[in-house]
């Protein structure tokens, strides 16, 4: 049985040392047939440094690497000097560290290249010089690969002055790029984020963007084919509707595809859910947005966006959703054409994201240390249909909410805050809730659906009537051809109390 490539992102060493290698030279060689600029977004952990390796060889003419691949008989593997840069390590406080890692990648590349060259001018200068000298040696145009090219202003992008300051250090240094146009033979960068053109690019305005391009919606991650053939040995046994359940969805206008890193780890770790590539970093920045812009969480049901939307992240213009379809946190679920252009509807991903999320979330907007706990004894109420019990637990939830949640912003003064921690705290847990579900005659604030029954929930702060609005406006009827029971609570709060005042309940067979 081959070994899990856990953290491996060297092609040599996953073909020589018998790894699992997910074979992505078909698309490779596409890509390399098709055009010479191009650019590529993908959240961390799904492969992109793999993917540049693997171009790396191929241009490095390393034909024997690729045998039994697709591209091993398709393509004649001509050697070309190669110029690889990442900013997957170092760190990127000011524009002087920037510069010096950049000397320091320059530095390695002379060595792979064989290049004696003495680096004395400007940053961009000195990468003009090593294109130049590296086509000059060889006679061959040259080879440019970048990995995590946005690291640097990610790094920074809660510090805004610094992020600009490093963007805008950046934005000369790809600039060479464009005017080398004549040296070179392939260029390829990749990252987290697409910034805009008139931000980064305005020098390297020729990229070819292939981020949600459909022919390239598998060129990272694992397709439910792939994961099934390449880890044949690896999954006898397991339950491939719940892994997909769990791990796949990430879509990018084209087939849905796995993170890596999420298999690998699922395996290696006996096959125990949880989530793996949610917990490599934790969204601090994302959730600082969430809480400034007081969001409506559920409204991550149902985001609608175009394209413009999708492409304009910036320093000086972070939204919301642009920035968690980059990150991963949300993904294309369908698209449609309208007389404006495609129209994306993003959703979450997959239940890892979900969990992960939403308890996240959770924590940040109540700092609750009895998270858990709660979490549990209100979807346990709710299985044992026990309209007393959950009365008990919601109140014990909302008193161990901090002040300062409160003082700062007022958000009792608004039924959405109620809402909002409701729903987390059991999106969390995987329960299909929504909220703002319409009707023919309104909106229901929260429907539950439970294998054991269904709930229409309505909240109100400071005035009565929960309960009968459902029964008037008719909330409920719409389920009943469900086959469940189906129960109606009114919850009612108190302002000044900050916690609940009055449940109403009643039951519809």
């Amino acid at each position: 049985m081959k070994k899990l490539p856990i953290g491996i992102s060297t092609l040599t060493e996953i073909i020589n040392e018998n790894y699992v290698y997910v074979d992505k030279s078909k698309t490779a060689f596409e890509l390399i047939d098709s055009g010479k600029y191009f650019f590529l977004s993908r959240p961390r952990r799904f492969g992109k440094s793999l993917f540049l390796d693997t171009l790396k060889e191929i241009f490095y003419g390393n034909k024997e690497l690729f045998k039994g691949l697709y591209i091993y008989d398709k393509y004649s593997f001509e050697k070309h000097p190669v110029i690889n840069i990442s900013f997957g390590s170092g760190e990127f406080k000011t524009k002087e560290s920037l510069n010096q890692r950049i000397s320091e990648i320059f530095q390695n590349n002379l060595r792979e290249i064989g290049l004696d060259l003495e680096l004395k001018k400007s940053i961009a200068g000195n990468f003009e010089d090593i294109i130049y000298q590296a086509y000059k040696k060889y006679g061959k145009r040259v080879v440019i690969l970048v990995d995590e090219y946005d690291k640097p202003i990610l790094d920074n992008i809660d510090d805004k002055e610094i992020a600009k300051e490093i963007r805008d250090e950046l934005k000369g240094f790809y600039s060479v790029i464009k005017d080398a146009d004549e040296y070179l033979k392939f260029v390829f960068l990749t990252g987290v984020s697409k910034f805009s053109k008139v931000s980064l690019f305005s020098g390297l305005n020729n990229l070819n963007d292939i981020t949600i391009n459909p022919n390239y919606a598998t060129i990272c991650g694992y397709t439910q084919r792939e994961l099934e053939y390449s880890f044949k040995e690896h999954l006898k046994g397991q339950d491939l509707d719940k892994m997909r359940q769990w791990y796949n969805g990430y879509k990018w206008l084209g087939e849905s595809v796995y993170n890596p890193f999420d298999i690998l780890l699922f395996i290696n770790n006996n096959f125990n859910y949880d989530n793996y590539w949610f917990s490599t970093a934790t969204p601090t920045f994302l959730l600082k947005l969430i809480q400034e812009n007081n969001y409506f969480i559920p409204d991550f049901e149902n985001i609608l966006v175009d394209k413009t939307i999708l492409e304009s992240f910036d320093v000086d213009n972070i939204k919301l959703e642009n920035l968690m379809w980059q990150t991963g946190y949300l993904t294309i679920g369908s698209s449609k054409d309208t007389i404006r252009g495609q129209i994306y509807k993003l959703v979450i991903p997959n239940l890892e994201v979900q969990v992960s999320l939403m308890s996240h979330i959770a924590d940040y907007i109540t700092k609750n240390q009895y998270a858990t706990i709660h979490q549990e004894k209100i979807y346990e109420a709710l299985c044992k249909k026990d309209i007393k019990a959950l009365e008990e637990v919601l109140k014990a939830l909302y008193a161990s909410i901090s002040n300062n949640n409160f003082t700062k912003n007022k958000m009792h003064e608004f039924e959405g805050y109620y809402v909002i921690v409701f729903y987390v705290y059991l999106k969390a847990l995987g329960v299909h809730i929504e909220c703002e579900k319409t009707t023919n005659r309104g909106r229901i604030d929260v429907f539950i659906n439970l294998p054991e029954a269904i709930y229409v929930i309505e909240f109100k702060t400071d005035g009565g009537g929960a309960l009968k609005q459902i029964k008037e406006k008719g909330y409920h009827e719409q389920f009943l051809d469900s086959g469940k029971e189906i129960i109606l609570v009114g919850i009612e709060f108190d302002k000044s109390q900050r916690n609940i005042s009055k449940v109403e309940y009643e039951e519809v067979s």
